[in-house]
């Protein structure tokens, strides 16, 4: 499986793990030229911004671990730049979450972090 589709399966388990839990769908791969919105989803009146992270190995913190400053300011640029393309959604209350994957492909470990960090 190449980098691409395993990137795709995740954010697809992610997806429907949101779903299952109410969220719905707004925005999938959202694209700036600062970087890439994994998922974009409403929870009631909030805006979410999800990040999916799958590390086949979680010795090293795993992937909530992975979403380190640096990312974190991407994302929030990502998200500027969204709510500067779809004006409708920019008086939303917004957050970040993470959606992390961990362990054995086929049975990983999930750990859904809500609002995960917050941009000052």
């Amino acid at each position: 499986m190449t980098t691409r589709s395993v990137g795709a399966h995740f954010e697809q388990l992610a997806l429907e793990r949101m779903e299952h839990a109410g969220l719905k769908l707004v925005e999938r791969n959202f694209r700036t030229r600062f970087g890439e919105l994994d998922l974009v989803m409403r929870d009631g009146a909030t805006l979410v911004f999800a990040e999916v992270r799958y590390h086949r190995d979680p010795r090293f913190g795993g992937g909530v671990a992975s979403v380190g400053p640096g990312k974190r300011e991407k994302l929030a640029r990502a998200a500027q730049g969204f709510l500067q393309a779809h004006p409708k959604f920019a008086s939303l209350p917004c957050r970040f979450d993470v959606i992390a994957f961990d362990g054995d492909m086929d049975a990983p470990a999930c750990d859904w972090q809500r609002a995960a960090f917050e941009i000052a």
